[in-house]
């Protein structure tokens, strides 16, 4: 093992989801800014980059947020609070994005490399992502998929809820991402999903499209914070070799 790995292994064996926090503990809020700026660095489907974090700071808002977040010491005793939301609505405008930079890196003359490139943005990316409202276009393509997969391999989850599921795993390797970095800045964090999504939204006045992945509490812990060892599933029930 390098030392990176050592180093990598202290980080995950030391994050813990802490429950309680020190209020009076020195906090650097610039960790937070750097642990947020490395999140937008975290993989993401075709990154689009469907995401959008929410660093709620200030005492009032964080006391208010904490109610919506059911209450629980994890939010009321935290320095700030991250809200982690997707936004599967600004595909086409992410993707444009995405397409216009990588257009900028392309020779004088496009090779067969570059037009799968944007053939990929501007043909797949809205079939995929271009859903009506009842998704009658996802059925289809559910119907499509299916018949193609009975002759050869193909992505199956095409319709509007799969696309809605691929978007908040991208969401949760950016959070995973922030808490693995605030953990490395000595900070300890934890990712809540007891919350009123509804209220937190309204709170962040986001569209009805955006939705709550997770809010991510950070702070330093305090001892009775961390609510006893760390259990896991044996990973010989867990690690499978084929």
């Amino acid at each position: 093992m390098n030392n990176q790995a050592a180093i990598f292994d202290q980080i995950v064996e030391r994050r813990r989801s802490i429950r309680i926090y020190d209020e009076n503990a020195f906090f650097d809020e610039t960790s937070v800014t750097r642990s947020l700026e490395r999140a937008t660095l975290a993989p993401n489907s075709s990154n689009l980059q469907l995401w959008e974090f929410y660093r709620v700071k200030t005492k009032s808002k964080k006391d208010e947020l904490a109610k919506y977040c059911l209450g629980q010491k994890a939010a009321s005793t935290a320095n700030e609070l991250i809200v982690f939301v997707t936004r599967k609505d600004k595909w086409k405008e992410n993707a444009k994005f995405v397409l216009g930079e990588a257009k900028k890196d392309f020779p004088e003359k496009i090779g067969k490399r570059q037009k799968l490139v944007t053939d990929y943005y501007s043909k797949l990316i809205p079939i995929l992502y271009g859903n009506d409202i009842f998704d009658i276009s996802g059925k289809i393509k559910k119907i499509a998929s299916f018949g193609v997969g009975v002759f050869q391999p193909i992505a199956r989850e095409v319709d509007a809820n799969d696309m809605r599921v691929v978007v908040h795993k991208s969401l949760a390797l950016a959070a995973q991402t922030f808490m693995l970095s605030m953990t490395a800045e000595g900070y300890d964090t934890c990712p809540m999903e007891g919350f009123d999504s509804k209220r937190v939204k309204s709170f962040l006045k986001l569209p009805n499209a955006a939705e709550i992945g997770m809010i991510v509490s950070v702070g330093l812990a305090k001892p009775e914070g961390l609510y006893g060892r760390r259990v896991r599933i044996p990973n010989n029930k867990i690690i499978h070799v084929i």
